[in-house]
């Protein structure tokens, strides 16, 4: 066997053992929400939207058809999990090709974890010259220890300190794709 069927093997027996934690129907309520709270609180400010590769590219889908007000939108992707399951160092993949100068910019990501990543591209924006840089993440995920950035500005819904995969979220780089969001089983 191949590594790569070795990794879709044990891909497919995670989701056979996984807790479904949010069905798709909740999923998209708390999008839905989201849209509303962030098009009230920053619709005004016509902001650019930066998805965070390649996690916050579902949400990012998601969410902003439901935006109703003027946006620009770019890309970033940093990453410390490297299709593994534990985070190293960040990796710049691409940084966004709009100027941030003077900007206000939103951040799109599926997990709000460490908030190691995050608050690295947050400083990115600011050094960039971005006016304000908020978040919005799909999920938060309530760990009993000091994050890197404590609160997303935007959140959909919270997980339980586990790991959790999709609507962006993978598991081994599988998984982004599924219509609800499921916790690895921890036994």
């Amino acid at each position: 066997m191949t590594a790569e069927e070795t990794l879709f093997a044990e891909s497919k027996q995670a989701l056979e053992n996984a807790d479904c934690l949010y069905d798709t129907e909740a999923v998209e309520q708390a999008i839905n929400r989201m849209a509303e709270e962030i098009s009230r609180e920053i619709g005004h400010l016509h902001p650019l939207l930066l998805p965070v590769m390649i996690g916050g590219v579902v949400l990012a889908g998601k969410l902003t058809p439901l935006l109703n007000f003027p946006l620009q939108i770019d890309y970033i992707h940093a990453t410390r999990y490297r299709s593994t399951t534990s985070g190293d160092d960040i990796s710049w993949i691409k940084k966004p090709d709009k100027s941030l100068q003077d900007k206000t910019v939103l951040l799109i990501d599926d997990i709000l974890d460490e908030g190691i990543t995050l608050n690295a591209i947050i400083d990115f924006c600011y050094e960039a010259g971005a006016n304000a840089v908020l978040t919005a993440v799909l999920a938060d995920k309530r760990i009993d220890k000091k994050r890197a950035l404590e609160k997303a500005d935007f959140t959909g819904l919270t997980v339980p300190d586990r790991y959790v995969f999709g609507y962006g979220m993978d598991y081994q780089e599988y998984h982004r794709n599924l219509p609800g969001i499921y916790a690895l089983n921890e036994s």
